[in-house]
């Protein structure tokens, strides 16, 4: 589940250039998350299967809602002799048009992506993802349409499609601010983007019980077009909750479905 707002590239070049010509400073105010200091804490990543629901509001449609079912399952599986984390997403709407599925690995110790694959409208996109560049995987069965994609990295980054899974593994704490070097495959650049812890809130769960949250922020601009995400990841079980996006016109809402929910893709009799 990538960002789906356009980022402040020159929100980021600015950060990207404080980091480099004022390390003492901005070690004390912002908390880089590089891949090769390790500061994920990929030991909270639970295995397991998460369900959103997502649904969009636009408030001069007072009679239209939108839906989305996203489901997003972790394990750890062995990839050629190596134990990785392998994710995998299914998007799930009214028509056969809004679904999407996503195939994801990394590795366990640092989270750093091995490979990517999404297919979106019946469109295969796969990339092998390496320390220092990016290629289209050419071992896809399907019509990969990024086979000659080709993109060299300065420095090691995330992959952005996992930004819920990588917050859960962030060293949240009152009043920090992370630049993340992600990259959304196949799309631009890689980016450091920022991120603020701006507070912490009580959630009523649906059993009434209480879960402390952190509130993490970010915000951007883009052709004049304010856009911001605010997210709530429980302090004791680094559970991503819910999140809230706000941007011209709309709102966009993510809702942490409960572990009773049904497992969809356990029903269907085809593969998508």
């Amino acid at each position: 589940m990538k960002n789906q707002f356009p980022t402040a590239i020159a929100a980021t070049l600015l950060v990207a250039l404080i980091l480099l010509l004022q390390p003492e400073a901005s070690t004390a105010q912002i908390d880089t998350i590089r891949l090769k200091d390790k500061r994920l804490n990929t030991a909270t990543l639970k295995p397991g299967m998460r369900q959103y629901l997502v649904y969009f509001q636009q408030p001069a449609s007072p009679k239209q809602v939108r839906f989305w079912l996203w489901l997003r399952e972790t394990q750890i599986e062995d990839r050629k002799g190596e134990k990785v984390f392998v994710t995998r997403q299914n998007w799930y709407g009214s028509d056969t048009a809004s679904y999407r599925s996503v195939y994801s690995v990394n590795r366990i110790n640092d989270f750093s992506p091995v490979y990517h694959s999404e297919t979106i409208a019946g469109k295969n996109r796969s990339y092998n993802w390496y320390a220092d560049h990016i290629v289209g995987s050419d071992t896809v069965k399907t019509n990969n349409t990024q086979k000659d994609f080709s993109l060299n990295f300065e420095t090691q980054n995330f992959n952005w499609n996992l930004d819920i899974e990588t917050f859960e593994m962030l060293p949240l704490s009152a009043g920090k601010t992370f630049a993340i070097n992600f990259y959304d495959a196949g799309s631009g650049k890689p980016a450091y983007i920022i991120y603020k812890v701006i507070g912490s809130e009580m959630l009523k769960m649906p059993d009434n019980q209480q879960v402390d949250c952190w509130m993490l922020f970010n915000e951007s601009d883009y052709k004049g077009q304010h856009a911001t995400q605010t997210f709530w990841i429980s302090k004791k079980g680094h559970e991503f909750l819910k999140e809230e996006d706000v941007f011209p016109g709309g709102y966009r809402y993510k809702v942490k479905l409960p572990q009773s929910s049904f497992d969809l893709t356990k029903r269907f009799i085809v593969k998508p």
